[in-house]
């Protein structure tokens, strides 16, 4: 089933669209396809260079299929109109094993739930895994037309499932963070996960904390990393090329080499999908990806968002 490094051959299964989401899944050409967690995502690659990251929103560890739900957005770069371009019954894709930054904790006590918009495919899968296991949980799901809210009022935990249809009229329902996180129960035993619009996960982040939920209970999964403005400059080394560049406060590294004739492969440029990371020789790097995990962060560093709390940082180039 593997075709290519790390990658799988899929094809396309059952098929809904509901207003501006496509709903799909991919089965394995071959075989079982690898196991996954709640709040995982995988890479789905669509040519031209494009690779786009998608949440799993099926019942975890289901090796036959994978579920997704990918929003047609108007200011897609590309990712997003080609899945709803290409994706039929029977199309086939490459996608990428699946990888998990927003898994849920260990902790006992009762999850909260925050979902935007299309932010709420992996809290559908956190909500199965949490249901199998037992553990309390609240899943609030806000979108201006809330498409997944009919199979989730159908779900054996739809007395869970609080939809919000917020379209941004003065009279729509609102979600409150602090309300809803303050009814939860005690801070000491709430969990909070949130994805979604960064304003709504700022909200929510600002609340929980607030409310003194400890930081490593609350959890947010960003569509893109933190933005490249207002830093200060520092410089790069290209260990193997023997190249150093200065990199501006509100410059790429990727941009800086470049301009100096190192080339990085780039794809995303959001900090995402992983293509333009190298490994790190030394300096202080300021991650602002969303895609290394904490160990990687020790030695490897994602070029086309991060920064330098250093003046040097020296990368395997």
């Amino acid at each position: 089933m593997t075709s290519g490094r790390d990658r799988l051959d899929v094809v396309v299964g059952a098929v809904e669209k509901l207003g501006d989401v496509l709903i799909f899944d991919l089965l394995p050409v071959a075989g079982e396809l690898p196991d996954w967690e709640a709040g995982a995502h995988i890479d789905i690659f669509l040519g031209d260079d494009i690779v786009r990251q998608y949440s799993l929103c099926g019942r975890p560890g289901d090796r036959s299929r994978y579920r997704l739900g990918v929003l047609l957005d108007p200011q897609s770069r590309g990712g997003s109109k080609a899945i709803h371009d290409r994706v039929s019954v029977g199309a086939r894709f490459q996608i990428g094993a699946p990888r998990n930054l927003f898994a849920l904790d260990a902790y006992p006590g009762r999850a909260v739930l925050i979902g935007g918009g299309i932010g709420v495919t992996p809290l559908i899968a956190m909500a199965h895994a949490l249901e199998a296991r037992g553990r309390d949980f609240l899943l609030y799901y806000v979108a201006r037309e809330p498409v997944f809210a009919e199979a989730l009022l159908t779900e054996s935990f739809a007395d869970k499932v609080v939809v919000i249809r917020d379209r941004g009229q003065p009279d729509d329902d609102k979600l409150v963070p602090a309300t809803v996180i303050e009814q939860a129960g005690s801070a000491a035993s709430l969990s909070i996960y949130t994805c979604g619009p960064v304003g709504l996960m700022d909200a929510v982040v600002e609340a929980a904390a607030k409310a003194g939920i400890a930081s490593d209970r609350i959890h947010k999964e960003a569509f893109a990393a933190q933005p490249i403005a207002g830093g200060e400059s520092f410089e790069v080394l290209a260990a193997k090329s023997g190249v150093r560049v200065s990199v501006g406060a509100d410059e790429a590294i990727t941009t800086a080499l470049a301009r100096a004739g190192v080339k990085v492969a780039v794809n995303c440029e959001q900090g995402i999908c992983g293509t333009c990371v190298v490994n790190l020789i030394e300096g202080e790097p300021e991650h602002r990806d969303e895609y290394l995990t904490e160990d990687e962060r020790t030695d490897q560093i994602a070029l086309c968002c991060s920064r330098s709390r250093s003046p040097l940082l020296v990368v395997d180039l």
